[in-house]
């Protein structure tokens, strides 16, 4: 791996705020890579061919132990959010209450192990109108892809 240049860690640090806020100093000030942050030298993404940077599951140990908005999911939808759905508002269990449209959120489940992570769809006093068909959470990434695509990690 190569070091990153400025414009490519403006566009990490960008992603990762996008999950973490306020918290994302937490993950530049640590003095240790112990407990949920990641060794030095773990991929915690990709970048494309346009120049974006995208978030791989390896990143979601990072994300959970940073994350300023968090949804919970009832274990009924845990496996449909497994094989690569969107978060449904009838499979929504808890949700942190200052969540806004585009926001990013980590996924867990009701016994709060990380499954996953994505963008709100909706805010959470929105979330709280819609019928239980709405989409709450677009699906970005979740752990069901070690399985899915373990020729291509």
């Amino acid at each position: 791996m190569r070091p990153l240049d400025e414009k490519e860690m403006g566009e990490v640090f960008k992603k990762l705020m996008l999950f973490t806020g306020n918290n994302l100093k937490n993950i530049i000030e640590s003095p240790s890579h112990e407990g949920p942050d990641p060794n030095p030298g773990t991929c915690i993404g990709k970048f494309t061919h346009r120049g974006d940077f995208r978030l791989t599951t390896q990143s979601l140990n990072l994300l959970a132990a940073n994350a300023k908005n968090k949804v919970w999911l009832k274990p009924t939808s845990e496996m449909s959010f497994l094989y690569g759905n969107h978060v449904l508002k009838g499979g929504l269990g808890k949700i942190t209450d200052s969540i806004n449209q585009n926001d990013g959120v980590v996924v867990f489940s009701m016994s709060d192990v990380p499954l996953g992570f994505g963008t709100a769809a909706r805010s959470t006093q929105d979330c709280r109108k819609c019928d239980p068909n709405g989409i709450v959470v677009h699906h970005y990434s979740d752990i069901g892809e070690y399985l899915r695509d373990e020729d291509d990690l």
